[in-house]
């Protein structure tokens, strides 16, 4: 289940706060005008959309919008209720059977959970179950490359775009060295096509690329648990060896926020029982 990444608008946010109390703390709220260049941001943004378009084809530009998205929201994954569900579908297995985890499975909204789990009901080996959850994840790690190789080229094009203003504004300028008003205008856009280019790849495109890259990262674990999970289940260990495979999988705090929970839980039963 994914849900909103606060982080993502905050850091922006937050980055360009920055940049414009930089701004008016040197030369007040007329400085703000200084930084509005049009011609600059028309070339800067010009030229990175007509670099995206030649390096991408039209399937691949089509992600865009998504693969921005992405970088705003963020996957829910609690460890300590996944390894749970595990230990409870080997129990109910090694009481009633595989077949009986049929009906657990139905309400479950994780696609890969269900598959791997109706592999296990279907009695595909162990080995077989591995290789053919492990291509899934090598096909999501390279769609998700791809979608992400968007973002990582806007970053690398947007101060190479701004690099060509900046050439642009010094060629302006040295070709109308016989007249003064022209040399600041020039001069402005020369230094402020550098400045969008290098804001843009250092606050949007190369920070989002890595928060993709780090949530591609934390879905492949996830999933290396689940197949874990599965073939623990298919193979029908003991859940009590099953629990301490999959808490390997927990970090320490977490781990110790596991045995927190099971003492509470002894304790609890044990009032019950007096």
């Amino acid at each position: 289940m994914k849900r909103r990444d606060i982080l993502t608008p905050v850091g922006i946010a937050l980055g360009s706060t920055m940049i414009l109390l930089g701004i008016y703390f040197n030369s007040g709220t007329s400085g703000f005008s200084t930084f509005l260049q049009m011609s600059s941001f028309m070339i800067v943004i010009g030229g990175l959309t007509g670099a995206l378009l030649i390096n991408f084809n039209l399937k691949e530009m089509k992600l865009t919008w998504r693969v921005f998205k992405e970088a705003f929201s963020k996957s829910d994954h609690n460890l300590k209720e996944l390894i749970q569900l595990f230990i409870s579908l080997s129990e109910k297995a090694r009481r009633e059977g595989l077949l009986a985890l049929e009906s657990e499975i139905e309400e479950l909204d994780d696609e890969f959970i269900k598959k791997g789990v109706y592999l296990a009901i279907d009695g595909i080996e162990p080995e077989v179950i591995n290789d053919i959850m492990n291509a899934e994840i090598t096909a999501m790690e390279e769609r998700h490359g791809k979608g992400r190789a968007i973002v990582e080229k806007a970053g690398e094009f947007a101060p190479s775009w701004g690099m060509i203003g900046t050439l642009i504004g010094l060629v302006l300028m040295l070709n109308n060295l016989t007249s003064p008003e022209t040399i600041g205008p020039s001069m402005a856009v020369a230094l402020l096509t550098t400045f969008y280019g290098m804001v843009l790849a250092n606050l949007v495109f190369i920070p989002m690329s890595g928060k993709l890259f780090n949530m591609t990262e934390e879905e492949i674990f996830i999933k290396q648990i689940i197949i874990e999970g599965v073939i623990g289940v298919q193979s029908g260990q003991n859940p009590k060896i099953l629990e301490e495979k999959l808490s390997a999988f927990l970090s320490n705090e977490e781990l110790k926020e596991q045995n927190e929970d099971e003492e509470e839980e002894i304790v609890g039963e044990t009032a019950n029982e007096s």
